[in-house]
């Protein structure tokens, strides 16, 4: 048989077997996939492909190793027929027809997975774990790397050496152990907290009987649960660091209350990168070899730290295991528990499925900051100094560590644009621009101090603080106008990127409005909330319209 489109003197199209795998360690935890692409009649191994996803359930991960170990095979063969096996019960009975897919979160992967190659090239098979080491020991490689803040590389790997392929594509067995592989430090240990040694995680996400699961999505079964449980990127309450660019003292007579400049201290604005929608594609960036090229458009890096306790207990039996200490593990370890927690679901049922969790990061400091100077949108656009570039260094460095962040989305002013840049370098992530995050306009007030503003446009400052409905001086613009903004703004975000977590790097008066539309607070509560330089909040938003204030100024990352 000929592929569509092949040359009919070609001969037959070649027949590869694709063996996929994906893990998660606390379901949803730090995760990743792995895939190898096999020449049918050989056995032999053609194409590697691993990733770090940051936190993710098994059942997602499971889904990207698909559609990463097909896409590797498409590049070595568009023509070719595939034959996928898996221990996944759910992802093979789901992709086969055979199951429904009713879990949101699972659809687009499925989908995803069927447009690589024509119907009808691609057929399904379970197997046993114990013939899926080659894939689990990717998974576990590409998880072990992204705790120590690496991407796996297939020069690294020694999944193929480990696990002892005869011809035909089929596993050696060695007493179905799937433990132990030796992969890295930590990759036997988390092995085997897959495969349900004591103290194992991995819920039983594959039905065995041939009857259609029940959506997870409905019911709380763990057997088709949600992708990418969000995550805030910070590990404690709000502490308060450097300020923003301006400081009124508003009605607290000092600079800590405006949602702008005013009061929030700092209404500086940061610059964004790229338009709304990004969405990581299934395929993620995994490295591939053995010729197969990239599986996929490059995605995040493995670079967010995963579970550092996890990893601790994983590597604790590997000698010289990167000498990390008591302190940075327990540190690191604190990091994943608050990411967590970010992410549970709340009071909310079980049916509402994953919130859009948003982790708002105020841009580093610019050298408007220090001198508390109105810096809106219609000012001088001002780049982050020399300090607000290590705040974020100091940001990017949390929030790898957490791993949670799945997508970033910046204000297209100078100062978050660098800002996120340096946050997305580190992450491996794209940076997507949205222009309803940018800061207020302030109008004539823009450059000025609080008591230059008050000395000359006495009157209007005094409107502005007494009513949200009024515009600084020469036409700036409104928190009432701000609001109306940010809300619209908010809405498309959501709609974008429901169930994921996503970075979205702003400024004073946006961070301040979503938390006070998230609380139904009064415009005047603006005033009454600090928010430092580079420090973190997040809200969560629900399906049924419903918002939870996850953190608010965190600024532990900076000390």
């Amino acid at each position: 048989m000929t592929g569509a489109g092949a040359d009919p003197e070609a001969g037959p199209a070649r027949e590869f077997v694709v063996e996929a795998d994906g893990g998660s360690r606390g379901n949803p935890g730090p995760a990743g996939y792995g895939a190898v692409v096999l020449d049918a009649a050989t056995g032999e191994t053609l194409a590697e492909a691993a990733e770090y996803l940051g936190v993710v359930t098994n059942n997602v991960a499971e889904y990207r190793g698909l559609v990463a170990g097909l896409r590797a095979a498409r590049e070595l063969d568009p023509d070719a027929t595939v034959r996928v096996r898996m221990d996944s019960k759910l992802v093979v009975e789901q992709m086969s027809g055979r199951w429904k897919i009713k879990h949101p979160d699972m659809k687009p992967l499925a989908a995803e997975a069927a447009r690589v190659f024509p119907p009808g090239r691609v057929t399904y098979e379970w197997i046993p774990r114990a013939e899926n080491k080659h894939a689990d020991r990717l998974a576990n490689e590409a998880m072990d790397a992204g705790a120590r803040g690496e991407r796996w590389s297939p020069s690294t790997s020694t999944a193929d050496l480990d696990t002892g392929r005869s011809a035909g594509g089929r596993t050696a067995t060695d007493g179905g152990a799937r433990a132990g592989s030796g992969t890295g430090a930590g990759t036997g240990a988390a092995s085997a907290a897959r495969t349900g040694a004591p103290g194992a995680a991995r819920p039983p996400a594959e039905p065995t009987a041939p009857a259609e699961p029940t959506a997870p999505g409905a019911t709380g079964s763990a057997a088709d649960p949600t992708a990418a449980r969000g995550a805030s990127a910070s590990d404690s309450a709000g502490t308060r660091g450097a300020e923003a660019d301006a400081g009124p003292p508003a009605a607290r007579g000092d600079a800590t209350g405006a949602p702008g400049p005013a009061g929030g201290r700092g209404a500086g604005a940061v610059e964004g990168q790229a338009a709304v929608g990004g969405a990581r594609s299934a395929s993620g960036g995994s490295a591939v070899r053995g010729g197969a090229g990239a599986a996929g458009p490059a995605g995040p890096e493995a670079g967010p730290r995963p579970d550092a306790a996890s990893q601790a207990a994983a590597g604790s039996g590997a000698p010289g295991s990167a000498g990390s200490s008591t302190t940075s593990q327990a540190a690191a370890s604190a990091d994943v528990r608050a990411a967590r927690t970010v992410a549970s679901p709340g009071w909310g049922p079980p049916d509402m499925g994953a919130p859009a969790t948003f982790v708002l990061l105020r841009h580093g400091e610019t050298p408007l900051t220090p001198q508390k100077r109105f810096s809106g949108s219609g000012g001088s656009d001002p780049s982050l100094s020399a300090a607000g570039r290590e705040q974020a260094e100091k940001v990017a460095a949390s929030l790898a560590r957490r791993g949670t962040v799945q997508a970033i989305v910046a204000s297209p002013l100078a100062r978050t644009r660098e800002t996120a840049g340096i946050v997305a370098a580190r992450l491996g992530l794209e940076v997507a621009v949205e222009d309803g995050l940018r800061e207020t306009d302030f109008g004539a007030w823009e450059g000025l101090t609080f008591g230059e503003v008050r000395e000359r446009y006495p009157d209007d400052l005094n409107a502005w603080l007494s009513s949200p409905d009024a515009e600084p001086t020469g036409g700036g613009e409104s928190f009432a106008a701000t609001g109306a903004r940010v809300a619209a703004t908010r809405d498309r975000l959501v709609a974008a990127y429901a169930g994921r977590t996503v970075l979205l790097v702003s400024h004073v008066t946006p961070i301040k409005t979503f938390v006070r539309l998230a609380l139904g607070a009064p415009p005047e509560s603006l005033f009454r909330m600090e928010l430092s330089a580079a420090s973190l909040s997040a809200v969560a938003y629900y399906a049924d319209g419903g918002a939870s204030v996850r953190l608010f100024n965190d600024t532990s990352h900076l000390r």
